[in-house]
């Protein structure tokens, strides 16, 4: 149960798709006088506050108790559905920059390696049959 809560929280507040949404609530957080208002716009912006949310619904959309079986089964599931799934996220997240740092460190080994290859030919093409740089290249 707590990786649809993860996934939907994740989701919501850091994917593109959702980015309006997010950057709309952002702003009403950021700039709103009442207090009441940038509480609950800062619920929908935050994973940990969101998967509060959508725990609620999806625990009264399935009926899911755990340990007991009243009102004190849905706290317990509740509370628990969300730290799993904030575990979760929190795993995504340093996975997902571990990731982005490899693709930006292979960018620009690439990069690196690319004008390495570049500046070989210059000198390359520079140079007599001996090695020797042509005068007329020493001017520019």
């Amino acid at each position: 149960m707590a990786v649809p809560v993860a996934c939907v929280s994740w989701t919501v507040t850091h994917e593109e798709i959702f980015s309006e949404i997010h950057e709309y609530c952002a702003n009403k957080y950021k700039n709103s006088r009442q207090l009441l208002v940038r509480k609950l716009f800062y619920l929908l912006t935050c994973e940990y506050c969101f998967s509060h949310y959508i725990t609620i619904g999806l625990l009264a959309l399935t009926g899911y108790k755990l340990l007991l079986n009243d009102w004190r089964g849905y706290f317990i599931a509740g509370f628990c559905i969300v730290w799993i799934a904030n575990i979760y996220m929190s795993l995504y997240s340093i996975l997902r920059a571990h990731i982005k740092k490899e693709s930006v460190e292979t960018m620009l080994a690439e990069k690196e390696t690319t004008m390495s290859g570049w500046s070989d030919r210059m000198a390359h093409r520079n140079k007599d049959s001996k090695g020797i740089i042509k005068p007329e290249r020493l001017g520019k």
